[in-house]
This record gives structure tokens, sequence and C-alpha cells, in this order.
């Protein structure tokens, strides 16, 4: 018996085996315990393994490509179009067999235990930002529940936190005083935990050439750089800069049919957090073209016809784009000269 392709659904004890052979002829259909995984493809000659990229798939892929078999990950949205009916394990399994066959379904490149490491940086940074905006909002809300408020920004926060930590301060009851103690020591734990991670990304940023170069784009702090090599460590995997964008969900959403061309809003398919950074990058970049029009006359004439958040997106697209080029072509981001036609001097 030859197996020549496995389908592996991936689960967290219980794991779905489906074999075939040259033939293409079902073989093994079989469910393995976590600890019986290894075991079971040490036993086997080289053969192709498909896996879905999902949670803990990339540690898998390692796993078992030490085995001698040639691992690929292949996005799940991809595989439902396999499921021939109920879906379950057993039926996840064999779609997965199915599709890691077709010389057109896309695969995505297992990671390195160090890449995943730095993206986990900007994954838990992303969390505790969103940790400490809620516990700001929170301050915010029960100090209005008592009639205190203060503006907005930092400096509205503080006001409010040098309230709640002044013992003297007889416009918090005792009760509300410890309990917004508690919500100021975890905004506070946030913010030491933020720097520190941010201290690490700037180091990774000033030791990796791919990051730097991506930081001469406008719009791409350290931040957003960092985030896109530790997220795309090879950016040949895509052919355009096109490809590269649509990935990130920054394309239309296509839905033409009869010869008519419809394009609808964004996709907002692919990674959500380089989205958003783009995005984020592209407002602030926007806000320097109203400033400062003649510096950014392709942005200008784009404010001038739509709405600035359509605008922000466009030009993320371009970003994405740009960075794609950088990253393949190993080049610096060239600011493009407004050149100015002289003004003829006045006759007589």
């Amino acid at each position: 018996m030859q197996i020549t392709t496995i389908g592996f659904d991936l689960a967290k004890n219980v794991f779905q085996v489906h074999a075939i052979d040259e033939a293409e002829k079902v073989v093994i259909q079989k469910q393995l315990r976590r600890a019986q995984v290894l075991p079971f493809f040490a036993k086997l000659m080289p053969c192709l393994v498909g896996m879905e990229a999902c949670a803990s798939a990339h540690h898998w892929a390692r796993q078992i490509t030490r085995l001698g078999h040639e691992v690929r990950l292949i996005p799940a949205k991809d595989v439902k179009a396999y499921v021939k009916r109920n879906k379950n394990d057993k039926a996840d399994a064999a779609a997965i067999c199915e599709a890691v066959n077709r010389p057109t379904v896309r695969t995505v490149p297992v990671k390195t235990p160090d890449q995943q490491a730095s993206l986990m940086q900007h994954r838990v940074r992303d969390l505790l930002v969103r940790q400490r905006t809620q516990a700001i909002n929170a301050v915010r809300a029960h100090m209005a529940e008592l009639g205190i408020i203060a503006a907005q920004g930092y400096e509205g926060l503080k006001a409010l936190i040098s309230i709640i930590t002044d013992q003297h301060d007889e416009r918090l009851p005792e009760d509300a005083r410890v309990s917004l103690l508690a919500i100021a020591t975890q905004i506070r734990s946030c913010e030491v935990e933020l720097r520190a991670i941010e201290k690490r990304l700037l180091v990774q940023h000033r030791n990796s050439e791919d990051s730097k170069r991506l930081e001469t784009i406008p719009g791409i702090g350290v931040i957003g750089a960092s985030a896109i090599v530790a997220t795309v460590p090879d950016a040949h995997i895509f052919k355009t800069g096109r490809d590269f964008a649509a990935w990130i969900g920054l394309v239309s959403r296509e839905q033409s049919t009869g010869g008519k061309q419809r394009l609808g809003p964004i996709s907002k398919q692919g990674d959500r957090y380089l989205r958003r950074l783009l995005i984020l990058g592209a407002l602030s970049v926007l806000k320097l073209a109203k400033a400062h029009p003649e510096r950014h006359p392709w942005l200008s004439r784009l404010l001038a016809r739509k709405p600035p958040k359509v605008a922000a997106v466009a030009l993320a697209n371009k970003m994405a784009r740009i960075a794609w080029a950088l990253l393949t072509k190993q080049e610096n981001y060239r600011t493009q000269v407004i050149t100015v036609a002289p003004v003829p001097a006045a006759s007589g």
C-alpha cells in the first residue's frame, strides 16, 4: 500500500486522516489522538500532506515536514468548496485531500517559530491597546455617572486618574474609588507592557532591512513596517502588487455577470490587522494632503471627488502595492519630485 496524498483535519485532541493511493482510492480513514499523530506519520513513506491553515497548522506542518513529508497549508475557505455534503471531520479531511491536489488551489507558506513569535508581538500589542481603550472608556463612563467629566485625550484621562487617586476628594464615594482604582491600575499595567513590546519591535525594525525599507513609504511607520515583514516574510509569493492588496482585502468585491462588471465595496478579506494599519496610515497622509495640497496633487484631486474615507482606502491600496514593489525589488521609496512650470515674464 503506497499512500500518495493525505488530508489531515486538525483539532485539539482528535484528528482525522483521509489517505489515498496512486489510483486515488481511499486506503485509510481513521481518527488519531494527539499522541498518535507523529508516530503515525513516522511509519509512512514520504507523501503529500494537506492541512487547513488554521490554529496550530504551522506547528504541525513543521513537525510533519521533519519526518520527510511535503506539507501544504490551504486556506479554509478554499477547502469549503470541496466538502461534498454534511460537514464533519471525515468530510473535511476528504475535502482537504481533494483540494491539495488541485493546481489552482492557493497555499500558505509555513512560518518558522521566530516568524510566529515576531507576529505574536503585534497580536499581543493589539490586544493590550484594545484592553487599555476599554478600561479608559469605563473610567470615563463611571466618572460621568457621578457628574465628573474631563476633556478628550491623555490630559483629560490624567485629570480623572488624579481625582481617583486623591483620597481627600469627596466627589467620589469610597466604594467607587476602590473600584476605579482597579481600572486605573489596569491602564497603567497596559501602558507599561505596551512600552516594553514597542521597544522590542523598534529593535527588530532597526535590524531588518526590509522593515526599514518599508518605513520610507509615507503613512507606514515602525509598527506598520514590522507588521508587514512579520506577516509576509517573502513577498515573492504574490505575483503582483494587486495580488498583495487583494490578499489584505483592499480591492473591490466583484459581483459581475452577463458581461456587466459590478464592483462593490472592498472585500475586507485577508489580514484585518494589516488593513487597519494601512488605512490609519493613509488617513494621516490625507491630513497632510489637506494642509499642503501642492505637495500631494493626486490626493488633492482624489479628495475633490471622493469622500475622505474612500480616498483613505484608495491610498491604502496604493501603499500596499508600493510595499510589495519595494520588497520584491529591494529598493527604497523615491519621493515624486513636483516641478512647477515657470511663469512667463510679462511683455512690454
